[in-house]
């Protein structure tokens, strides 16, 4: 019997949960609800998932259509589309923004292994040098394991991540039904409009980094468009159901924190802590003590510390896999005997001990320190995204030479017209989220940005003496 093509072919519906586990994630809540005054966030995540994330969504999917062979991303896609030197920014942008990232990562682990051990608040009170000279060694030894090329970090990250998922939409369920099941005392909401509008205020607008940050990165589900059945009609159909899912999840939420958290009166460290505090008065409410809060922090140390690990190896071989040599060192494309770009991973180090140790001489409060990292990486990490719109307005421009099984819109400057807007929209959001009080926080949020992208144009001048020497 002949077997029926279409059996392995992806449904709509599968993409979407597909795409769900990779865009979204429990502390997207946590600091939508610190920053944007706790129930007020609903409005927010509402207004970004409509005129900026669905769009985005559909972009990715013409691109990934379009362009079904192509294995390096976005800068593939900005190859085929504009040219090799911009390919090389749109490489080398998707790879520096990463190192604002993995500095995240040992604060990260760090609260989560004192979480599991102590399972209280203490991390709060630590001295910001002695926090991150322990960040530092916990990131050397990062990059060894990195160096080794263990595989088995891979399935480890998506089993602790997948734990983690899971954790987060059962916390949201248990939180709702709390009151119901076990007759928990919880705050009451006031469900008044004007508990729930938001101040279109300088902070709203300065804070859309974040917003941007969180609905970013489904570019990485763009190679499984041409693996849909029907990828023109069953395409879309999954990016508003992954929408509709994303939106749900950060609306309920956002309410079951407000049923635990005074929106009038938000945690100063509700990003350092807010996600343990709320796992912790879980147990409470289902009389299991810190049983929740313990498996959250397990689970969550082990998906920081691995992907920690995957962070400074994938994103770099993105860059140097398919290396131009008119543009990157041979020097970085020296392998050892595992396969991993030893000296990719030294300047790997040297820029991300740079971003653990500096902050350390300004910050003096760990807390302080926590958000002033979630602001930086939601500054850098969306630059990114300004190469998919700058490639979907190369892909429009072609019109019909690059054909695609799925059209977002079929009109040139309609598709033109939205490449443009989400890509004002980002850069708008990246620019405003600099903004700080602190003239310390100021000079680093100005600084950082334009040091990690402005290495990449001195990159190609090595490149060039290495040749010519």
């Amino acid at each position: 019997m002949r077997q029926n093509t279409n059996d392995k072919k992806i449904m709509w519906y599968g993409l979407a949960f597909m795409a769900f586990s990779t865009v979204w994630g429990f502390g997207n809540v946590i600091n939508g609800f610190s920053e944007y005054g706790g129930l007020k966030a609903i409005v927010a995540w509402i207004l970004i998932f409509a005129i900026y994330f669905v769009p985005y969504a559909l972009m990715v999917g013409e691109l990934g259509s379009a362009f079904k062979s192509a294995g390096g991303g976005v800068s593939s896609w900005t190859l085929r589309t504009i040219g090799p030197r911009m390919a090389y920014m749109a490489g080398w942008t998707y790879w520096i923004v990463h190192m604002p990232y993995i500095s995240q990562k040992p604060n990260g682990s760090l609260i989560a292994g004192s979480w599991a051990i102590f399972r209280d608040n203490r991390i709060s009170s630590m001295n910001t040098m002695v926090l991150q000279a322990a960040c530092l060694v916990l990131f050397l030894f990062a990059i060894f394991v990195a160096s080794r090329g263990l595989n088995v970090l891979k399935k480890l990250a998506t089993l602790a991540g997948s734990m983690t998922f899971v954790m987060s939409i059962l916390f949201v369920l248990m939180m709702i039904a709390a009151p119901s099941i076990t007759g928990a005392s919880t705050l009451s909401i006031d469900w008044s409009w004007k508990n729930f509008l938001p101040a279109f205020d300088s902070k709203f607008f300065l804070s859309l980094s974040i917003l941007v940050l969180a609905v970013g990165g489904c570019e990485k589900i763009s190679p499984y468009v041409n693996k849909m059945k029907n990828p023109s009609r069953d395409f879309p159909k999954g990016m508003i159901a992954l929408a509709i899912m994303v939106a749900v999840c950060a609306v309920l939420g956002t309410v079951a924190l407000g049923m635990m958290f005074d929106s009038e009166n938000i945690p100063p460290d509700l990003m350092t802590n807010g996600a343990y505090y709320a796992f912790q008065r879980l147990g409470e409410y289902y009389h299991v003590g810190n049983f929740f809060v313990v498996i959250y922090a397990l689970t969550n140390l082990i998906g920081q510390f691995t992907v920690m690990i995957l962070s400074i190896d994938a994103p770099l071989r993105m860059l140097l896999d398919n290396a131009d040599e008119n543009y990157i060192p041979k020097s970085l494309l020296k392998q050892n005997r595992h396969g991993t770009y030893v000296n990719g991973h030294k300047l790997v180090f040297a820029i991300v001990s740079v971003l653990i140790v500096v902050p350390a001489f300004g910050i003096d409060s760990v807390d302080v320190l926590v958000k002033w990292l979630v602001k930086v990486n939601a500054v850098c990490m969306p630059l990114r995204y300004l190469w998919v719109f700058v490639a979907y307005i190369g892909l429009k421009r072609a019109g019909d030479k690059i054909p695609a099984d799925y059209r977002f819109v079929k009109n040139k400057k309609l598709g033109i017209f939205f490449g443009a807007w989400c890509f004002a929209f980002t850069a708008f959001a990246c620019i405003l989220g600099i903004y700080s009080e602190d003239p310390f926080q100021l000079i680093l949020n100005i600084v950082t940005p334009f040091v990690l992208i402005g290495l990449g144009f001195i990159l190609p001048m090595v490149a060039k003496r290495s040749r010519q020497a």
